[in-house]
């Protein structure tokens, strides 16, 4: 545990599973209350998620954070706070994983993020798994530029059976995290993670390294935990991610992130 007297000036925040509770798709009063006592107090709140650009606006809205800036797609994106537009956007290739990916997920649906537009699909997602506009398209059109994020769905399966499928596997020119609530896979460009990202934005605004937080619950939350001075896991978390953490709190359902952010910000 940190020092008595510690704060931490960066807060870095995962969304799904860590501040709203994906069933019922809501966040809860005191964890809002939580996060805004948060940035009342002087603190960076950073909001790192696997959520497109559209689909993390309103969760910055919803929390009345205004400046600064949110880590979107796994740290590919990250967007103004204040005005809503991309800062800067990391992309990759898709064509090459695509081409693994086909025998290794017969069947799978994709999803190309498409830059404050929406996303390309070869199928429809719902629409809490995307968030904004879905537009069908053919695979030659779904490749023809690089993106910042793909989605791979292989809809009927378990996440279990994604991860045996994939295992032993190299993707060209990507970082790949593997869904535990979904049978999904996430591939940003190589080297991009929550972390690598968020310890960019730290050297920017001469926060110490030892003055920074995370919470999070998924497997790409990992990076971000061990980036952390005090990574936060929640009690629902995977081995993986409790693992990486150096504190686990309770389940999102029962608004876990709140005493963990008490602690230094009452």
């Amino acid at each position: 545990m940190p020092a008595p007297g510690w704060k931490p000036r960066l807060v870095a925040l995962d969304v799904d599973g860590t501040l709203l509770d994906p069933d019922p798709q809501t966040i809860s009063a005191p964890v809002r209350a939580a996060v805004r006592r948060v940035a009342a107090a002087g603190a960076h709140v950073v909001i790192a998620t696997g959520r497109s650009m559209l689909g993390t606006l309103p969760v910055l809205d919803e929390l009345g954070l205004t400046s600064g800036v949110a880590l979107c797609s796994n740290g590919a994106v990250t967007l103004d706070a204040t005005t809503g537009d991309a800062l800067a956007v990391e992309t990759f290739d898709p064509a090459p994983v695509h081409a693994r990916l086909t025998a290794l997920l017969p069947g799978a649906s994709y999803a190309a993020e498409q830059i404050g537009t929406g996303s390309l699909v070869t199928s429809p997602f719902r629409e809490y798994q995307l968030h904004g506009p879905q537009r069908l398209a053919d695979l030659d059109e779904l490749f023809a530029e690089p993106v910042p994020r793909l989605i791979a769905n292989w809809e009927g399966h378990e996440p279990a059976e994604v991860t045996a499928a994939l295992a032993g596997v190299d993707l060209p020119g990507c970082t790949v995290t593997i869904d535990h609530y979904e049978p999904w896979v996430t591939l940003v460009p190589a080297g991009v993670t929550k972390g690598s990202a968020l310890e960019k934005l730290r050297t920017e605004l001469g926060v110490a390294a030892e003055d920074t937080f995370a919470a999070g619950d998924g497997t790409n939350d990992v990076q971000m935990l061990r980036w952390a001075a005090h990574g936060v896991a929640m009690g629902q978390a995977p081995a993986e991610v409790r693992l990486a953490a150096a504190e686990v709190t309770g389940p999102v359902a029962e608004d876990g992130v709140v005493p963990a952010l008490a602690r230094w910000f009452p």
